[in-house]
């Protein structure tokens, strides 16, 4: 039904989307800055991946963007690593979105409707809710197990038996870190046939638990994962992830986006950063040294923190989450508050970088907020 203008004059949107509470993230004022706030990778890509962006013809800027041989190039990363495919993964079971979170938009977009329910856990990802919100969707969020922060596995499977059309599972879960063992989510998506399960495993290359070394997509038709290079190789800002399932699934979702939407610059970097793993690997391990330094210090002044999986950790200041942010910052430290989130309220997410970066937020932290020596 066609929406009456407003007050002023404006055409009103679809109601779905008047009723929409839109995501949003302070994205302006950044560079330059200890980026300790959106879980970024904070070094910076191999430097193969700015030698192929300096090296890219003007031709290529001119012409639409190619894909050929990138799904090959994910597949074959993927056999690469150590825990490898246990089932064949075809080039076809690979798309390519602008960013993840062009994909959940893709997924929610393809299999979501007015009247569907999505599920998920609570806290998690900001960006699901509104997605289902511009479908007309219900949204039925568990909440995680206090103490701890546990997955609800036997809550959300008994709301799978009342057949929602998504399940979405952040695992390691952002803000929590919580983790979900990989045939736990299998059995999951084996209990809700009619449901597909997404799984976002943009953190998973902190702590493990992926189900992309043992899944077989035939056998498992309802389950999809979505990867990102923006956390761990350092391409945030070129937009570009992949969701890997089953193959009609994939292409269902695929139907949805542009047929250019992921740029030629985050093409190429994308094939140099999937050749470069042993960078990834460096970074990865920097980052889980930087988290046992940080827990030690944190553990020896008596903090109240809580870490788990990915590259984060929450802390709760002993002054207002809010403040303490606005002090960190104006000393050129970005983290985020959750001030207002569920069972997470009155803390700060600290993103894990280098030992170096998380040895200088200690020290400006301890200034701010009284961090015993």
């Amino acid at each position: 039904m066609t929406q009456p203008p407003s007050a002023d004059g404006v055409i009103r949107a679809r109601s779905d989307v008047e009723r929409l509470k839109a995501y949003s993230a302070p994205l302006e004022g950044r560079r330059g800055m200890l980026r300790l706030d959106f879980n970024e990778n904070t070094i910076g890509p191999s430097p193969k991946v700015v030698e192929a962006l300096r090296a890219i013809p003007a031709e290529q800027l001119a012409v639409y963007p190619e894909y050929d041989g990138l799904r090959e190039a994910v597949v074959a990363n993927l056999a690469a690593l150590p825990a490898g495919l246990a089932h064949d993964l075809a080039p076809v079971c690979v798309g390519v979105f602008n960013g993840v979170d062009g994909a959940i938009h893709a997924v929610l977009q393809a299999y979501g409707g007015a009247g569907d329910t999505l599920l998920t856990t609570s806290p998690t990802f900001g960006y699901y809710a509104p997605c289902a919100g511009m479908q007309g969707m219900a949204i039925e969020a568990v909440p995680h197990q206090m103490p701890g922060y546990g997955f609800p596995y036997e809550a959300v499977m008994a709301a799978l038996a009342r057949s929602p059309r998504v399940l979405m599972l952040c695992n390691p879960n952002n803000p929590t870190g919580t983790r979900l063992e990989a045939d736990r989510v299998l059995s999951l998506a084996a209990a809700a046939p009619n449901t597909l399960v997404v799984v976002d495993e943009l953190y998973e290359a902190f702590t493990g638990d992926s189900v992309l070394p043992i899944i077989d997509f035939n056998a498992t038709p309802n389950l999809l994962v979505l990867r990102s290079l923006a956390k761990t190789a350092g391409l945030a800002g070129l937009r570009i992830g992949f969701a890997i399932g089953h193959a009609e699934v994939v292409d269902r979702v695929s139907r949805v986006t542009g047929p250019y939407d992921v740029n030629s610059l985050a093409v190429t970097a994308a094939f140099a950063a999937l050749e470069d793993q042993a960078f990834v690997d460096t970074y990865v391990a920097e980052v889980l040294r930087a988290r046992e330094f940080v827990v030690s210090e944190l553990e020896r002044a008596r903090v109240r923190f809580h870490v788990d999986g990915g590259n984060y950790l929450l802390l709760w200041p002993c002054r207002p989450a809010s403040a303490v942010e606005a002090e960190l910052r104006d000393a050129g430290i970005l983290v985020r508050s959750m001030v207002g989130k569920p069972q997470i309220d009155g803390s700060l997410r600290v993103s894990l970088g280098s030992t170096e970066q998380m040895r200088r937020f200690l020290e400006t932290y301890r200034l701010i907020d009284g961090l015993p020596d």
